[in-house]
């Protein structure tokens, strides 16, 4: 599912552009950072939420196996444990984007927020960072012949370079091929080392430089234990 045109930087998964999230951040959680992370939920949130962190860190840590695999455990995992909600209901602003931490805590986000907690976790865990992106796309609403549709993100799986990708979605359960996912439209999508627009082959922005949600959801990842290789 190769990106297509961009639109004007607005509000994300409620309006119809945003540029955002970076793709294939590499993430590294060491033991003691997943200890501290609980430490944080316990002191934070209380004992509740610490539990359903540690849960967390051990499918983090459960490396055995094939990558489709550790999708499908990811995949399942946030969208069991976080249900569906707007910034406006969850954080009271327009638009937030949570740590996974802040999104276990809360139980509830909106797109982003699904995106953002897979494509770290699968990072953490062990997928290579070039075979994920976020893709941000528009979701079609209300059957075939609708012709509304929405401002989403999705994280991609791209087993290899020019593989068609396969998609992580909140809105589907399943873990389908882009094909099967006729409802979603791409826009362009993100890695670490820039942005794709329009079937580029070349990025046209830094995405870390240009969007200071995302520069903050980083900081606030590495306050609560997740960390970027130096």
């Amino acid at each position: 599912m190769p990106p297509s045109r961009r639109p004007p930087l607005r509000r994300l998964c409620q309006a119809a552009a945003l540029a955002l999230l970076a793709g294939a951040l590499p993430l590294v959680l060491a033991a003691t950072d997943g200890a501290r992370m609980e430490d944080i939920a316990r002191a934070r949130y209380g004992e509740t939420v610490a539990a359903v962190v540690r849960d967390w860190r051990g499918l983090l840590g459960d490396a055995d196996g094939d990558e489709s695999g550790r999708l499908a455990r990811v995949n399942t995992f946030f969208n069991r444990r976080l249900r569906f909600d707007d910034d406006s209901v969850v954080w009271k602003e327009a638009d937030y984007w949570a740590t996974p931490l802040e999104s276990l805590a809360r139980g509830a986000g909106d797109c982003e927020d699904f995106a953002i907690a897979k494509y770290a976790s699968l990072l953490v865990a062990g997928v290579p960072s070039e075979r994920l992106r976020l893709i941000y796309v528009r979701a079609r609403i209300g059957g075939p012949q609708s012709t509304l549709s929405q401002a989403h993100m999705v994280v991609g799986y791209y087993p290899t370079p020019d593989a068609e990708p396969l998609i992580l979605d909140n809105l589907v359960g399943e873990i389908r091929p882009a094909s099967r996912r006729p409802d979603l439209f791409p826009v362009f999508s993100f890695t670490s080392e820039g942005l794709w627009v329009q079937g580029a082959t070349t990025s046209s922005a830094d995405p870390t430089a240009r969007l200071s949600r995302w520069r903050s959801v980083l900081q606030r990842m590495r306050s609560e234990g997740l960390e970027l290789p130096r």
